[in-house]
């Protein structure tokens, strides 16, 4: 388009009068072909009440004397894609000026992705040795295939198990054929015509239509197209259309329709463009209209999924007779990112979303959503698109031959019960209108820390009462809680996103030579398998994330913890029956002696008192010579004291408590205790545990009224000094409390 400016303006003056200035502006916008056919002068006659005789001169003359000033502002050179100067001889190609579709200047650079890097090793020596046999001149036929048969075998191993996540990766890969590729090359040559527009608003980027031939036979093209480059796709807003777009494939539809062309429509979006003008022209209400025209269709309708369909935007175009996906594609209700953000809050467990969302092409057709995989080259569809194409090209042909034998009727009702049985729905069998769901938690995903502590009790139970550390019972128990931790140690690397850098890494160790001299290879993988773990460790250490897991954990460690305490004690125990004499056996039976009597409430004897007092001093002598050293002494069954004295001891540590409780609120220590706890979950090192616990005990200890339970301890010491050898000292009694209550 072409901007004239005109400006008049009154420079003199009339019949002697004072000088006046009348300004008046025009801007005027008149298309360039009006100049070459001379219509300005017929169709401007007069401007202002000035007529305008000669448009080539700047100024035109007049009694008033006005100046008109000309200004043509330089516009785009082409509203569409074809050039001015079209050859009129051409006889072919010349529908190639309806697309703005052209092949790039420069090839896209090679990227590799992630799961892809062990095999940029193999790459580097392949071209090395090349390299060198040009340099040099010699021959390294041999090496040169042996690496290639050697790349190519793990090229098949790598893309043999691919996850689901990795697929994702692939269908989304930068290179990856767009639509208008495969369009182009199953095509017959010069035989596609792209068509634009929706006649209502614009002409959507993000989806290309047009007709074009297969073998001869005419076919509508409705896709979505991504870029092949950042460029290309901020211009087709990375292949996620905008109500005009929708509308604009609906209009083709319709069309072809009416004219009886088959539709083949590509999917290769990662959903429709939500942002708010979309959503105010209608974005939800345009992909309805498609999902309900595509059911009443007469002609034949097949998708293909090219790369990743995302939800309602790929659907939009893929209510189809036949849905073929390519093999490395993916179609899914929400992206894994999305999902995974939603259930997990962290897009870093799109890898475990994936698998529960199965989005790949296998998932689908065994699903009976898809109706075949077309397979790629190892690498990807971008390692040979041509290839790619053809594949396509071979699964639309026998589509169409299946399709073609139906009639209008048959075509519909082909298309309704393709989607009639997905989610179970079975014709002839009624449907409860009122369904009944379960919407509580499942026990697996939803354990109680009342049950997780309760397992804990009863495992620490099972332990303890087991007759030696490798019972068959416990050792069943452990196993499996390893098996459990195991199970969610591996679900946990797949959430973090680092089950790709375990797999690439145990590929790599797999290739290594087993050479123990080779400390520089050794300390490499031996960095990396550090890194790992620190992001490992640095994740579960997050507050609230993998409960479950660090529960079972801390399971599994307390019971280790158990089961080596209880063999120490085992081998401990059999030590001291070996070194302890026969005599010193004969005092230990006095001693049991007692304590039966004590239990039986039966007084002692002041020449019994004496010799259980004899007994302990010889068995300390026996254990001291055994080098070890003793801290305390205790029995395995404490007898119940007097229900007295039991009243006592129970009303005493109640005042205690109650007066620690008083001391905690005083001083404010209700946080630092919860750090303590805290510290003591997360399993941090012992001396910060005991710091904080001596900082709390200090404290406690400095407003306690000490004076008041020291008369007391003295009262509750004089009734225990009756029972002497048989309980512990009151003090000891009081410390023990005191520790427990802070």
């Amino acid at each position: 388009m072409t901007t004239l400016s005109l400006i008049s303006r009154n420079c003199g003056s009339q019949g002697g009068n004072s000088d006046r200035a009348i300004e008046s502006g025009l801007e005027t916008r008149i298309h360039k072909d009006f100049f070459a056919g001379g219509l300005l002068i017929g169709s401007v006659r007069r401007l202002n009440g000035v007529w305008l005789k000669n448009l080539g001169s700047p100024r035109i003359e007049s009694r008033n004397r006005f100046h008109v000033v000309a200004k043509i502002r330089k516009g785009k050179k082409h509203d569409y894609p074809w050039p001015d100067d079209i050859d009129p001889n051409l006889s072919s190609g010349h529908l190639s000026y309806l697309s703005y579709f052209k092949p790039l200047k420069e090839k896209p650079k090679p990227v590799t992705l992630a799961f892809e890097k062990p095999l940029v090793d193999l790459e580097k020596k392949i071209v090395e040795v090349r390299r060198m046999a040009d340099e040099t001149g010699l021959d390294f036929s041999d090496q040169i295939s042996s690496l290639e048969s050697k790349y190519q075998q793990a090229l098949k191993d790598l893309y043999a198990h691919l996850t689901p996540i990795q697929r994702l990766t692939i269908a989304r890969h930068p290179n990856r054929p767009t639509v208008l590729d495969h369009i182009l090359n199953i095509t017959d040559k010069d035989k596609w015509v792209e068509l634009h527009g929706d006649r209502a608003g614009y002409d959507d980027p993000a989806i290309v239509t047009g007709i074009g031939s297969i073998d001869g036979k005419s076919f509508m093209f409705i896709g979505h197209q991504k870029g092949r480059n950042t460029k290309e796709n901020i211009e087709r807003n990375f292949a996620m259309p905008t109500p005009h777009g929708y509308r604009k494939a609906l209009r083709m539809m319709k069309y072809a329709d009416h004219h009886g062309f088959p539709i083949i429509t590509f999917i290769d979006t990662p959903g429709a463009f939500a942002d708010l003008k979309s959503e105010e022209l209608g974005q939800g209400e345009a992909i309805a209209q498609n999902l309900r025209t595509m059911f009443s269709l007469k002609v034949p309708i097949i998708s293909v999924v090219t790369g990743e369909g995302g939800s309602g935007g790929a659907l939009a175009i893929g209510c189809a007779n036949k849905l073929f996906m390519l093999e490395n594609s993916a179609f899914y209700v929400a992206s894994p990112e999305a999902c995974a953000a939603i259930l997990w809050k962290s897009a870093q467990a799109a890898p475990k979303a994936a698998e529960k969302l199965r989005i790949t092409a296998q998932e689908h057709y065994r699903l009976r959503i898809a109706d075949g995989v077309i397979p790629e080259p190892l690498g990807g569809a971008h390692a040979d698109p041509v290839w790619t194409s053809q594949q396509i090209k071979l699964a639309i042909t026998q589509a169409m031959e299946e399709l073609g034998k139906m009639d209008t009727e048959e075509l519909i009702r082909h298309r309704m019960l393709k989607y009639r049985p997905i989610g179970g729905f079975q014709e002839g069998i009624p449907v409860d209108p009122e369904r009944k769901r379960n919407m509580k938690l499942s026990d697996l995903n939803a354990a109680e820390a009342g049950d997780i502590e309760s397992e804990l009790e009863e495992l620490k139970k099972k332990i303890l009462e087991a007759e030696g550390p490798s019972e068959p019972i416990t050792s069943q128990t452990i196993k499996k809680l390893e098996e459990d931790v195991d199970q969610e140690i591996t679900n946990a690397f797949i959430s973090m996103g680092l089950q790709e850098k375990l797999e690439s890494l145990q590929l790599e160790l797999s290739k290594t030579p087993d050479d123990p001299n080779n400390q520089t290879l050794n300390w490499a993988l031996k960095e990396k398998v550090d890194r790992i773990m620190q992001e490992f460790d640095h994740n579960l250490a997050r507050p609230g994330a993998y409960l479950g897991l660090k529960q079972k954990l801390e399971m599994l460690n307390m019971a280790h913890r158990l089961i080596e305490h209880k063999e120490k004690a085992e081998k401990l125990k059999a030590e001291i029956n070996q070194k302890v004499p026969a005599e010193v056996k004969a005092k230990m039976e006095v001693l049991k002696e007692a304590q039966q009597k004590l239990s039986k409430g039966d007084p002692f004897d002041k020449d019994l008192v004496e010799e259980v007092e004899k007994a302990k001093n010889e068995l300390k002598e026996v254990l001291k010579s055994a080098n070890l050293e003793i801290i305390g002494m205790t029995k395995r069954n404490v007898p119940p004291p007097p229900p007295d004295l039991a009243e006592n001891i129970a009303k005493v540590n109640e005042e205690i408590g109650k007066e620690i409780e008083r001391a905690i609120n005083v001083t404010g220590l209700n946080g630092k205790i919860e750090e303590l706890k805290a510290e003591v979950a997360k399993g941090s090192s012992s001396e910060t545990v005991e710091k904080l616990k001596a900082e709390i005990q200090e404290q406690i200890t400095a407003v306690m009224d000490v004076t008041t339970l020291k008369e007391k301890f003295e009262n509750l010491n004089v009734d225990l000094a009756s029972h002497a050898g048989t309980f512990r000292t009151g003090s000891v009694e009081i410390e023990k409390t005191r520790g427990t209550r802070a």
